[in-house]
C-alpha cells in the first residue's frame, strides 16, 4: 500500500507524515508550515527540460577542448577522448581508465537511465518498480563522481602556473561538462520516485 492510499503526505522540507485534508486546497507541513504535494508538481516535465538540455551541452562539452597544457610556450588543447588516448599512449592505462568511466561512461549512463526512468513511468512500460528504484538510487548515487574531472582541472590550473615555462589553462569544454554534470543531478533531484510505485498495477515483477 502507498502512502497516499492511506492518507499521507510527506513533507519534502522536513520529511514529516501529514494527514492528507481532502478539502483543503493548499496543504501546508504541520512541523514546519512548508506546502506538501501528493506528487512534485510537474515532476516529469522539469525532469525532462533538465535532461534535454544536459543532453543538449554534452555535444559540445566532448567536442570542445576541456583544457590546453602548455610547456615552454607550446600546447595544444585536449578534449575528454583525446586525452585519454594520450594517456594511453604514455602507458597509463588505469589512470585513463578511470577518466573514460568517470568523464564518458557515467554521464551517457545517467542520460540514458534517466530517460529510460521517464519512458517507463509515462508509457507503463514492462519493468518492475525494483528494478527502476534501483536504477534511481544508483543514477543519483554515480551522478556526483562525474565532477572528477572537473575537480583535476581546478587544482591543475590552481597548481600549474609558470607563465611561459609550463600553465595549464581550462578550455570550453570544460564548463560545458561541468553543466552536463549539474544538470543531470537536478534532473535527477527534480524526478519524482513516488512516480515509479504508481505504476506497480501494471508491472511484471
Amino acid at each position: 500500500m502507498r502512502a497516499i492510499d492511506a492518507g499521507l503526505l510527506i513533507c519534502h522540507e522536513c520529511h514529516h507524515l501529514n494527514r492528507q485534508e481532502p478539502e483543503a486546497e493548499h496543504q501546508h507541513c504541520s512541523r514546519c508550515g512548508a506546502q506538501v504535494h501528493a506528487r512534485r508538481p510537474n515532476s516529469l516535465v522539469r525532469t525532462w527540460a533538465l535532461l534535454l538540455t544536459s543532453a543538449l551541452l554534452y555535444i559540445p562539452a566532448n567536442l570542445l577542448p576541456i583544457m590546453t597544457v602548455n610547456s615552454l610556450g607550446k600546447g595544444a588543447p585536449s578534449t575528454i577522448m583525446s586525452g585519454v588516448v594520450e594517456l594511453l599512449h604514455h602507458g597509463m592505462v588505469p589512470i585513463a581508465a578511470v577518466v573514460f568511466i568517470a568523464s564518458i561512461l557515467v554521464p551517457t549512463f545517467k542520460l540514458l537511465g534517466i530517460a529510460l526512468l521517464l519512458y517507463s513511468v509515462q508509457r507503463h512500460q514492462p519493468m518492475s518498480a525494483r528494478q527502476r528504484i534501483l536504477m534511481y538510487r544508483f543514477i543519483e548515487w554515480i551522478g556526483r563522481w562525474s565532477m572528477l574531472d572537473i575537480f583535476v582541472i581546478a587544482i591543475l590550473v590552481a597548481l600549474v602556473n609558470f607563465g611561459s615555462l609550463a600553465s595549464i589553462e581550462a578550455g570550453a569544454g570544460a564548463a560545458a561538462f561541468a553543466s552536463v554534470v549539474i544538470l543531470t543531478m537536478l534532473a535527477a533531484l527534480t524526478f519524482d520516485p513516488r512516480l515509479i510505485w504508481d505504476n506497480t498495477e501494471t508491472d511484471h515483477d
